[in-house]
Order: structure tokens, then C-alpha cells, then sequence
């Protein structure tokens, strides 16, 4: 069985972050491993406190991953500080890591900031020059190309600017209002669109961090990046689906464990 390891922030609601994370790589047929970046009090109605972990605490969890069981795609989602930031990719270089995917966790439903502009920096120096992939949203990638989105041009000038100043390939992550489900890849100096359809379903928290959990479990198991990435789509797609809302009316939730045909035959 191939191996995936996510570096990210908690959910105790199940729903994004750690625990979405190794849900989607699971029911995607690889073993999932985890190194906490920060403590997070959240559900699907906000964020309520965050306790970061130490950087020496970070890198002592990265270190018992790849001395034991090297992983054979990393996923990185919310990481919120400098230091955290720049010893994740000190020590993703020491370990020649690969099939790296950067789910770049800057801005939250609202619109509100989540990470320092230095903090945006490190991550874009730091961590995108060694991503097989970045997968922004609309609202992320803003900030990223200094860029307003709101068409289908404007999303493919944003994601060829940004891969462009990183060095990286990017899946701009069409939604928040624009393009609906469609995404778009700018990766070796070529755009291709991966068309979605839309589903409507108000439980959409964490599908971000499984969209490209999906992107890294595929990338382990063998698949080149277009074809990790509709196989994740067709995961997404599948989840959203089933419509299972198990909250209690105080607001969306995203069960990211539901799947069906070729996935259910490979997490078995």
C-alpha cells in the first residue's frame, strides 16, 4: 500500500483539517499519516481558538514519519506562522520529499485574513517551489496574483501569474460564484480546464482539504497530476452527493467518507 502523510491543522468536528485529511486518503486506497501544525477549535459554524504546536515539536513529528515510514505524497493545509512554515520546508528538503501538494490556507469563508502577510510570504518562498501542485481558491488566489477574479479569462491569468513568479503548477479552484465547479490547471506552460458539476448542497465545509487530500493519495498511488486531479473531482463530487447532513441545525457539514464504485473497491 502506498503512503501519504498531511501536515495541517485539526478539526474536532470531523469535518476539514487532520481529520478530513486522513478520512480522504484512506478512502482513497493509500495509508495515511498526520504531523499536527496546530490545535484548532473549530466545527462548521467557525474557528474558535488556535494553539500552534512548537516548530522543534513540528519537525520531531515530520522527522518520525520519514525515518519510519517514508510517505509517498505529503499534503500541506493550514500552517500559520513563519517559523511553522519555514521548518516544514527545511525539512521536506532534507528528505527529498515528493508529490507535494500545497493547499494554501490564507483566507476563510468570510473573508477573513488567516495567516501574517510575512507568514504569506514564507509559504509562497518556502513551500510552493516544491509542490508538484498549489491548489488555491478564488479568494486566495487574489492575494496570490495581486489579481481581482471574476471570470473565466481572469481565472486562467491568475493561475499562469502565480505559477509563473512560484515555479509551480497551480489548480485554481473555480466556485466561490465564479465558474461554479470548474477548476484550472496551469502546469508546464499549458492551462487545462477540469469541468465539475455543480451540486447543490449547503455542507460544503472541508472540501477544500479533501479536494487535495484526493490530489495526493492519487499522486502516491502512481497517477500523473491531471489524472489525480479528476479522479479527486469524481471523489468530491461523490461526497457531496450523498447529502448527508449529520449536524444539528447549527450549520453545514461536510462528511468527507462517503464514496462509491472504483474507491470503495480500492480503500477495501
Amino acid at each position: 500500500m502506498k503512503t501519504a502523510l498531511t501536515i495541517a491543522g485539526t478539526d474536532p468536528s470531523g469535518g476539514a483539517g487532520i481529520q478530513a485529511d486522513l478520512k480522504t486518503m484512506t478512502m482513497n486506497g493509500v495509508f495515511a499519516m498526520s504531523a499536527v501544525t496546530a490545535l484548532v477549535a473549530q466545527n462548521t459554524t467557525g474557528v474558535r481558538e488556535i494553539v500552534e504546536v512548537t516548530p522543534e515539536f513540528l519537525g520531531q513529528q515530520i522527522d518520525a514519519v520519514f525515518e519510519d515510514i517514508p510517505p509517498d505524497a505529503v499534503k500541506i493545509g493550514m500552517t500559520s506562522s513563519c517559523e511553522l512554515i519555514e521548518t516544514i520546508g527545511e525539512r521536506l528538503r532534507f528528505y527529498r520529499a515528493k508529490n507535494i501538494v500545497v493547499d494554501p490556507v490564507m483566507v476563510a469563508t468570510s473573508g477573513d485574513r488567516l495567516i501574517s502577510p510575512e507568514a504569506e510570504e514564507t509559504l509562497k518562498t518556502s513551500l510552493f517551489p516544491l509542490a508538484a501542485v498549489v491548489t488555491p481558491n478564488i479568494p486566495e488566489a487574489e492575494i496570490l496574483s495581486g489579481m481581482t477574479i471574476r471570470s473565466k479569462a481572469d481565472i486562467e491569468a491568475a493561475a499562469k501569474r502565480i505559477g509563473a513568479a512560484y515555479g509551480c503548477a497551480v489548480l485554481l479552484k473555480g466556485g466561490h460564484s465564479v465558474n461554479d465547479a470548474n477548476d484550472f490547471l496551469y502546469a508546464d506552460g499549458a492551462g487545462t480546464w477540469f469541468s465539475g458539476k455543480h451540486i447543490d448542497n449547503p455542507n460544503t465545509h472541508g472540501t477544500g482539504c479533501t479536494l487535495s487530500s484526493a490530489i495526493a493519495a492519487n499522486l502516491a498511488k502512481g497517477f500523473e497530476l491531471p489524472a489525480s486531479i479528476r479522479r479527486a473531482k469524481d471523489y468530491l463530487s461523490g461526497a457531496l452527493e450523498a447529502m448527508l447532513d449529520l449536524g444539528c441545525g447549527r450549520g453545514p457539514m461536510q462528511h468527507n467518507f462517503n464514496l462509491t464504485g472504483e474507491f470503495a473497491e480500492e480503500a477495501r
